[in-house]
Formats: C-alpha cells, sequence, structure tokens
C-alpha cells in the first residue's frame, strides 16, 4: 500500500487559508465598486468604461508574476469586473442572435452571464435596440480571418448616431454536434453557410456522404439537431450546452486561425486606454489620385492604418464610402490632426468612434 505524503493535507489547509483571503478581498472590492457606481449615477456617468476595464486587464498582466498564464489572469479578472459591475447597474445588451450563435457567446464573454441579453433578428434590430434604449450596448460582427467582412453591419454605421465602444476578437472554434453519440448514424447536417464553408475540408474527410442543409444561423442548425436522432450540427460549444447535444468532435474548421472581430456599439466615446483604435467613414470627391491623396495624412503623422473597407452609398451608381481603421485616439493630437486634414477634402466624414483595441 502506497504511503500518504504527509504534505497534501498541509497544501490543502493552506489553499483553504488562501481562499478565504480572496472571498474577503473580492468582497472589499465589490464594495468599492458599489460606490463607484453610486457616485457615477450622480454624476450620470456611463457604468461600463471599455477604456478602463481595458487597463485593469493590461496592468495585471504586464505586472503577473506567473504561475497562471496571461489569458487564465484575464479571463479570471474578467469574470470579476462584470460581476463588480452588474453591482452598479445590470446592462441589457443586444445581441445579433438567435440564442447560442458566436455572438451570443462573444457578448457573454464580454460583459459577464450577469448582464440580461436581448436576441435581436438583424443587425438592423441590434442598431435599433441601442439607439431607442431598449439596450444599453449592442454586440454584432464586423469581420471573420477566413470570410471576410460583415457589410450589413459596415452600411449600418452609414445611417446610424451609434459609436463604436470596444471591439472583442474571439477565436472561432467550431463543433460537430449531435443527440448521440455515434458518428456513423449520422445522415444529414446542418449549419448556417459561412460554418459550412470553414469546415468544407474536415467534412469532405469525416462525413463525405450526409445530406447538408444550409440553417439560418449555427443556433438554429443545433435546434434541428436536438429534433432528429439523425442529424448533426456545426454550432458553438454554447449552442450544444443550451440544447443539451453531444458535442461528437471539437475544433474542426480548416484553418486553425479562425476568429471572428465583433464591435461593442453604444451612444458615448470611450476615453483613452492608452492601447487604442479609432474608426472614421467618409465619401471623397471622385478625381484621379483621390484615395491615394486621403491616406497622404496618415503616413504623414506617422499612422498606422490596419483596415481599409470600400462600400457602394447605394445613392448613386459607382459612388462609394471607405471605412477605416487606425491605431490611436481621436483625442490624441496628431490623430485629431490627421483625421481633420483629411476632411477638408471629403464629401463628409464621421468619427465611429474611438475604444481599446481588442487584440
Amino acid at each position: 500500500m502506497k504511503k500518504k505524503d504527509d504534505r497534501l493535507d498541509g497544501l490543502r489547509q493552506q489553499v483553504d487559508k488562501v481562499d478565504d483571503q480572496l472571498l474577503r478581498l473580492l468582497n472589499e472590492r465589490a464594495s468599492v465598486a458599489k460606490k463607484i457606481g453610486e457616485i457615477k449615477a450622480k454624476q450620470n456617468e456611463q457604468i461600463y468604461a471599455s477604456n478602463r476595464e481595458s487597463a485593469i486587464l493590461e496592468r495585471l498582466a504586464a505586472s503577473n508574476p506567473g504561475p497562471l498564464t496571461a489569458d487564465s489572469v484575464e479571463d479570471i479578472f474578467y469574470t470579476v469586473i462584470n460581476h463588480c459591475r452588474s453591482l452598479q447597474k445590470k446592462l441589457t445588451i443586444s445581441y445579433f442572435g438567435p440564442e447560442a450563435t458566436f455572438t451570443h457567446q462573444a457578448a457573454i464573454k464580454h460583459f459577464g452571464k450577469s448582464a440580461e441579453y436581448i436576441p435581436a433578428k438583424s443587425i438592423a434590430d441590434v442598431f435599433d435596440d441601442v439607439s431607442k434604449e431598449r439596450a444599453d450596448y449592442g454586440v454584432v460582427p464586423i469581420e471573420n480571418s477566413t470570410e471576410g467582412v460583415v457589410n450589413h453591419t459596415l452600411d449600418m454605421f452609414m445611417g446610424s448616431d451609434l459609436l463604436i465602444c470596444a471591439e472583442r476578437e474571439e477565436p472561432i472554434s467550431q463543433c460537430l454536434m449531435a443527440s448521440q453519440e455515434d458518428l456513423k448514424k449520422i445522415r444529414s447536417l446542418y449549419s448556417f453557410p459561412h460554418a459550412l464553408a470553414q469546415c468544407r475540408r474536415w467534412l469532405e474527410a469525416h462525413l463525405p456522404s450526409v445530406r447538408i442543409h444550409d440553417a439560418a444561423s449555427t443556433a438554429d442548425a443545433a435546434a434541428q439537431a436536438a429534433l432528429d436522432a439523425t442529424a448533426a450540427a456545426i454550432a458553438s460549444p454554447l449552442a450544444a450546452e443550451i440544447y443539451h447535444l453531444t458535442i461528437l468532435a471539437d475544433r474542426i474548421e480548416d484553418s486553425t486561425n479562425n476568429a471572428t472581430r465583433f464591435l461593442i456599439i453604444g451612444k458615448k466615446m470611450a476615453d483613452p486606454s492608452g492601447k487604442d483604435k479609432t474608426s472614421i467613414l467618409f465619401s471623397i470627391k471622385d478625381r484621379i489620385g483621390a484615395l491615394h491623396d486621403m491616406l497622404i495624412p496618415f503616413k504623414e503623422s506617422g499612422l498606422n492604418l490596419t483596415k481599409i473597407e470600400s462600400r457602394p452609398t447605394k445613392k448613386r451608381a459607382w459612388e462609394y464610402v471607405f471605412f477605416i481603421d487606425l491605431l490611436g485616439h481621436i483625442a490624441d493630437p496628431k490623430v485629431k490632426k490627421a483625421i481633420e486634414k483629411l476632411e477638408t477634402n471629403c464629401v463628409f466624414l464621421k468619427v465611429l468612434g474611438s475604444y481599446p483595441r481588442g487584440d
């Protein structure tokens, strides 16, 4: 019989003691957060401050001595921050639904389980919920690393006064799920077209003969699979949890770098965090070399552009608007100067928001 290591009980007692200290400190933090919320309410300040929360996580990651990884520290303190914020106010979040989509999953990770969530049928409905104050913030997808930009989200900014308050980049892990555990019994497969496209090679190798059906969303696919023992779905881990499905295979996406960027939209601009991004929308006068000239102010100011997208205005043929993401905050003098110089040659220009970078 193996001799018991006497050190084990001592270490467990040490863990219990540390847990008691953590509990006391967490409640102490929560009490301070409640006082901050009371001051914010009196001053009519927004409860969610993406710049402050981003700075907290950045500081803790930089000072982390280990053995916890930076990702673990961020995950733990995201949870702490979200629960403390809920003591100040229970936020209402509209997201591009239905329930259990990747957007829903990103919203929960960003705002925590204590917030109230409203699934919206369309991206336009998310903007409408926030504009009409049925929700404090909205969460919408803006681009996928393999499938590209979500044009409908870009289009919504043309006629909306809402601002980008934050962004979140989430790795997208596609899972094959069903109501039973035998892959050989699968006869049909449901998923959203983008999800199917992301898993094309895996499906050809493992399920070459199943009938594939397009679903309205990955969550709808999971709902369909829950009704048929011979059906499977490609969806998020959250969908498997909600619809009580068994994950038969995970990480089945063809690209290991599959990720989606989500935007958090609201009514107020975020203050500088020290690690920010600014998004602008503009239209230029139609002349030779116009777009080239539009980029010169950013080069002269030494600003890094991370994205340029064009969209038709839908008012006149071949008339376009441009979306640009750049590093820096609108409060930074060189960012402000570059945008002011750009505006002199634009038909119109709109700052969509300055917010903490989500990378």
